[in-house]
């Protein structure tokens, strides 16, 4: 029998590893393991939701103990049916996996030795990745406590699986900033530095497109200078009013588009539909405190973007507006020193 002490030496062990690593794989196995070991069960496993999967499982075992691979491939076939009750009640006892009406797959649990079933959710900041399942070998009378503990569990599951997507993040930002920085370096063609731009930024934020568009000297249009997912149809569909197309960024503010098909500040909602635009961000790109352009983002899906993307965002298109600006200054130069030689030239009789 398990006691409270059990409990305590476990989450004990499992905070220690915490502090000494951040390697989410690890500390995911280490939470399946402690499960299985603690409660005396048969096995354990974490399932993340993949949304985006082609495949008609859309919950990837990421971490599991005591499971075959013909159970893990055989789908849990549950888990879009039980969502709504693991969020209401924060749990699912299985009495009996193979005759529960809630799941699916009954012979291959029976044949894989199952006989109850713990679920708990996996939560993140209020939005549920995924689920906790704990499996035992006969037919189990669950207590509160179990239900606890591996709430618990589920909890460091998804602390762990946090802090590797803020690592992730930090070192995805980092590289982003040093290969605009070395595009800056070396290259004064801006075109060239704006188009590596706006391919790290699509990539590293996971959005469909993103483009940059400056003012053209009237202030009136504004003109595609680089662009990364985009169609060439869409890419041609017609000028770009400084006026009417998100018009805010203009003045110097960030404008997040939610739903480009409606959004009254949108232009050509028709061709954004074909081409599947559903959200939109855009920022100012400045220089000398002046807005020369926008620097923009599309998503294909309804989108929430975070503070810190937009703030992430936001800083780029200034280095963006730093480049074009160095751009020009050397143009300047070079235009002066062309001009300062052909006045030497011209007057080379007075030396």
């Amino acid at each position: 029998m398990t006691t409270k002490t059990d409990y305590f030496r476990s989450l004990s062990k499992l905070s220690r590893e915490f502090g000494t690593t951040k390697d989410q794989d690890k500390l995911l196995n280490l939470i399946v393991d402690s499960a299985v070991k603690t409660m005396k069960a048969k096995a354990a496993a974490i399932f993340l939701m993949d949304e985006e999967s082609e495949s008609e499982e859309k919950n990837i075992a990421v971490a599991q103990v005591g499971l075959s691979d013909k159970y893990l491939h055989a789908g849990s076939g549950h888990a879009e049916k039980i969502t709504p009750q693991l969020l209401k009640d924060g749990y699912i006892y299985v009495r009996d996996a193979t005759t529960d009406p809630r799941l699916m797959n009954h012979e291959i649990k029976k044949a894989e030795g199952i006989g109850s079933i713990l679920i708990v959710p996996v939560m993140l900041k209020g939005r549920m990745l995924g689920i906790l399942s704990l499996y035992t070998s006969e037919i189990k009378k669950i207590t509160t406590d179990e239900i606890e503990f591996l709430s618990i569990l589920a909890e460091q599951g998804g602390i762990a699986i946090e802090n590797a997507q803020l690592i992730k993040k930090m070192h995805d930002n980092t590289q982003i900033f040093l290969k605009l920085a070395a595009s800056m370096s070396s290259s004064l063609d801006i075109k060239i530095i704006l188009q590596a731009l706006t391919e790290d930024i699509a990539k590293n934020l996971d959005v469909k497109a993103a483009s940059v568009r400056l003012l053209d000297d009237d202030k009136r249009n504004l003109k595609l200078v680089a662009s990364f997912g985009l169609s060439e149809k869409y890419l041609n569909k017609g000028p770009i009013s400084a006026e009417k197309s998100i018009a805010m960024a203009l003045k110097g503010k960030p404008v997040v588009v939610k739903n480009a098909f409606i959004d009254d500040g949108v232009q050509y909602k028709k061709e954004k539909q074909e081409e599947g635009i559903v959200s939109i961000l855009c920022v100012p790109i400045k220089s000398n405190d002046a807005v020369i352009g926008v620097l923009r983002l599309y998503s294909d899906r309804k989108r929430d973007f975070t503070e810190d993307e937009i703030t992430l965002v936001t800083t780029l298109a200034y280095q963006g507006g730093l480049a074009i600006q160095n751009a020009s200054l050397y143009l300047m130069v070079q235009e002066d020193i062309k001009d300062l030689k052909d006045n030497i030239w011209s007057h080379k009789s007075w030396f």
